[in-house]
Formats: C-alpha cells, sequence, structure tokens
C-alpha cells in the first residue's frame, strides 16, 4: 500500500511543478501585396515551368537527373536518416522492456535465472514529448530540403543545358567566322599575286586567321566542358559525348510571380528554416525542463532456481515495483548551461529565418527586375547584328572595288561576330534568368512523369 502512495504523491508533487511552454515562432515579416519589380503585364503563372520553356528535350533530362543525381541520392538518404530519426524521437514517451536469462556453473551444480524489467518516465512536464516534437519537426525540415534539393537541380539541369546549346551555337559561329577568314586571305592572296595589294595586306590577313583559329580551340573546349558538366549532373559518364540542342527557346511572356507571402509560405528553403526554428523553440524548452525534477516507474519480475524447467514458476518468481523521484541538485552549472546553449540557438534560428526570408524575396525581385533589361539588351543586340551584317557587305564591295583596306574588312567581319556572339550569350542569360526566377518562387514542375516533392 505504502508504494501506491508514493507513486500517487510522486505524480502530485511532480504536476504541481508544471511550467508553461515557449516555444519559437516564426517572426512576422512586413510584405507588400505584390513583388515591387513584377511588371502590370504578366502573364498567367506558368503550371509547368520546365515545359513553358519550350525544349522538347529538357523535360527527359531533367527526369534521368532526378533518378540518378548523386547529390540528390544523398539528400534522400538524408531524408530518411531524419525520419528514422523522428521515429526513434518517440521512443522515450513509451515503456521500456528488457528479458534476459544467465546459466551460471557452480560447485553445487548449475543455476539459471530469468528476468523481466519494465521501466517508464513519466512525461509529466512535457520534456520528452518536447524532445520528439523537435526531431519530428527536424524531420519536416528535411522534407522541405529534399524538395529544394529536387528544384535546384532541375533548375540547374536547365541553366546548363542551355549553356552547353549556346556553346554549340558559338563554336558554329567561330566555325563560320574561320571560314570567312580562310576566304578572305584567299581573295588577298590572289590579289597579291595580281600585284594589287601588298604583302602586308597578306600577313594581316593571315594574322585574322590565326585569331580566329584560336578562339574556334576555346570554345570547343568550352563545349566539351560544359557537355560533361551537365552529364555528371545526370548521373552519367562523363565522356563529353552528350548531344547539345540546336537553338535557343524564344521565351513567352513574364509570368505573375505570385505574392511575397505566398513565396513565404512556399518555398523549401524558406520553409525548413521555419521548421527548424519551431525545432529549436522545442528543444530549448526541453532543455529547461531539465532543470525540474522526474518521475520514474519501473517493475520487475525475476526468478533463480537450479532447474530449468522450473524456470518460469510461479513459486520462483518475483515482482518488484518502484516509483523514484529524482530532482537534479548539483552538476556543476550543465543543465543551466544546456538551457542556455538552446535558448541562443533558437534566437539564431529565428535570425536565419529572416535572413533566408529575405534572400528569397530578394532573388525574386532581382530575377523580375532582369527580365526587362535582359530583354532590352537582347533588342538592342540585334539592331547591332544587323547593322554590322550591313556594314560587312559594304566593305566587302569597297574592297573588292579596290576603295576599301583590309584593315577595314578585318573590323567589320570582327564586329560582325562580336555582335553576333554577344546576342548569342544574351539570349541564353535571360533563359537562364528566367531558370533563376522560376527557382526563385518555387514554380512547380514536372519531367518525364516523374512528380518531384511538393511542400
Amino acid at each position: 500500500m505504502f508504494r501506491y502512495s508514493l507513486i500517487l504523491s510522486s505524480s502530485l508533487i511532480v504536476v504541481a511543478c508544471s511550467g508553461t511552454p515557449q516555444l519559437s515562432v516564426a517572426p512576422d515579416l512586413a510584405l507588400p501585396d505584390t513583388f515591387v519589380s513584377a511588371p502590370e503585364t504578366a502573364g498567367p503563372q506558368e503550371p509547368d515551368w520546365v515545359s513553358a520553356l519550350g525544349d522538347e528535350a529538357l523535360p527527359g533530362l531533367i527526369g534521368t537527373a532526378l533518378a540518378n543525381n548523386p547529390n540528390l541520392a544523398a539528400a534522400r538518404a538524408n531524408t530518411e536518416a531524419a525520419r528514422a530519426l523522428a521515429r526513434a524521437g518517440q521512443a522515450p514517451r513509451l515503456p521500456s522492456v528488457d528479458i534476459g536469462t544467465t546459466a551460471t556453473t557452480r560447485p553445487s551444480g548449475e543455476v539459471y535465472s530469468a528476468g523481466l524489467d519494465v521501466s517508464w518516465q513519466a512525461d509529466v512536464w512535457g520534456r520528452i514529448s518536447n524532445q520528439a516534437r523537435a526531431s519530428a519537426l527536424g524531420a519536416e525540415a528535411a522534407e522541405a530540403d529534399y524538395a529544394g534539393a529536387e528544384l535546384s537541380i532541375a533548375a540547374s539541369v536547365a541553366s546548363t543545358w542551355f549553356a552547353l546549346t549556346e556553346a554549340r551555337l558559338q563554336r558554329e559561329l567561330s566555325e563560320r567566322d574561320v571560314a570567312t577568314r580562310q576566304r578572305q586571305l584567299d581573295i588577298v592572296e590572289r590579289r597579291f599575286v595580281r600585284g594589287v595589294v601588298r604583302s602586308s595586306d597578306v600577313r594581316t590577313a593571315r594574322s585574322a586567321l590565326a585569331s580566329a583559329q584560336a578562339t574556334l580551340a576555346i570554345r570547343q573546349r568550352a563545349e566539351s566542358q560544359t557537355a560533361r558538366s551537365l552529364q555528371t549532373l545526370l548521373g552519367a559518364y562523363p565522356d563529353g559525348g552528350i548531344m547539345p540542342g540546336t537553338e535557343l527557346p524564344v521565351l513567352t511572356p513574364l509570368p505573375a510571380p505570385g505574392t511575397p507571402a505566398t513565396l513565404i509560405a512556399r518555398r523549401p528553403d524558406v520553409v525548413a528554416a521555419e521548421f527548424r526554428l519551431a525545432a529549436a523553440g522545442f528543444s530549448a524548452e526541453a532543455a529547461r525542463k531539465a532543470l525540474y525534477p522526474s518521475l520514474s516507474l519501473s517493475a520487475s519480475y525475476s526468478g533463480q532456481t537450479a532447474d530449468i524447467s522450473d524456470l518460469f514458476s510461479p513459486s520462483t518468481l518475483v515482482e518488484s515495483l518502484a516509483a523514484s523521484i529524482t530532482a537534479p541538485i548539483f552538476r556543476a552549472g550543465a543543465l543551466r548551461a544546456e538551457r542556455d546553449r538552446t535558448a541562443a540557438l533558437a534566437r539564431a534560428q529565428a535570425a536565419s529565418y529572416v535572413d533566408t526570408s529575405l534572400g528569397a524575396l530578394r532573388e525574386v525581385e532581382n530575377a523580375l527586375t532582369a527580365d526587362s533589361l535582359l530583354a532590352s539588351r537582347v533588342t538592342a543586340l540585334e539592331t547591332a547584328r544587323e547593322e554590322a551584317q550591313a556594314a560587312l557587305e559594304l566593305v566587302e564591295r569597297q574592297y573588292a572595288s579596290g576603295v576599301g583596306t583590309i584593315f577595314e574588312l578585318i573590323d567589320a567581319q570582327t564586329r560582325l561576330i562580336q555582335a553576333e556572339g554577344q546576342l548569342i550569350t544574351a539570349r541564353r542569360e535571360r533563359i537562364d534568368n528566367r531558370i533563376a526566377l522560376h527557382l526563385a518562387i518555387a514554380g512547380p514542375f514536372s519531367a518525364a512523369g516523374f512528380t518531384p516533392s511538393q511542400q
């Protein structure tokens, strides 16, 4: 009777000391109703930004990367580990049961013993529940990290694929430049044989051809390196054998980016930061409650006999039930230091959440602003290319008639090649910025039947 009275009184003492949770919540951010840089004429939100880019090969490439990319596989494994940790965090809330048997040889003969021990720590403060909740929120953060990793891999594949297409176009441009310089050299050499031009014209044309050949080698190297980068993202051997696209796609109108509030609620890295902030709050609360007394209950059944057949006989079993209250008295400040440490980590997580949120908003605003500026740059470079083409045709006619010089001819060809190269790069940069926008707003996508994780 005494032991049951002890259990009851212990429970009442512990419950009487119960405190109020002090958990961390995401700080409120002052957000505008719309993104400041969003154009008034934005198109509808893209239901699948990969398909909206208009490249038939891209969905299959992204699907391959999502299935085979090693970094994504590592993120998947980290998510599974976080889930397992969350399951383990639930275990202390339930009793633990252990059973064991032994056989001992003594001068008088064999002695057999067996025991069953059951123990349970009452979660009267909610400390164990706080720890379990922190582990569960850590798993939720890992899930959000994985969704973000999928989106990041998709964006990386898209960006690298179009970089490879640009590299091919730049290489083809250099090949045309080399062919043009060779034709120009042939013309100059024939005119030199006829005594129309000087030997310096021949050497100047040869120099221009050699420079174009050097540029071609650089662009061939860039194409092979970009191809290997893409193959690495796909989880394939980087032999450089992947075939690039033939053209850069024409972009559709800028899609509506949504609102800052929906971005904060949807973007995986912000969601993960919020989960980690909440987890830090539960961990800090558990550390605070570690300063309070704890109530433990234990029960055991044990028996010992020289005859193994009587080991589990009621006559040989001994029953015990115990309850204990322990309170920390002196730990050299370790528990209070842990309380202060976890509280400081929770404050750090709050600051990290704000920083992550502001970074996400900045990325969207930057991408929205850059879209119109890059579009203007593409338009200007298209004009520059057209004028350079017309100028080259004029100089070629002048040189053929003996009015123009070799320097004017080489300069006109150089200006045309530069204008075309810059236009290719500007078009790819605008596509890259559009991909960055979809990554920043955590736009939905699917690839080759692969449905990525969504938060």
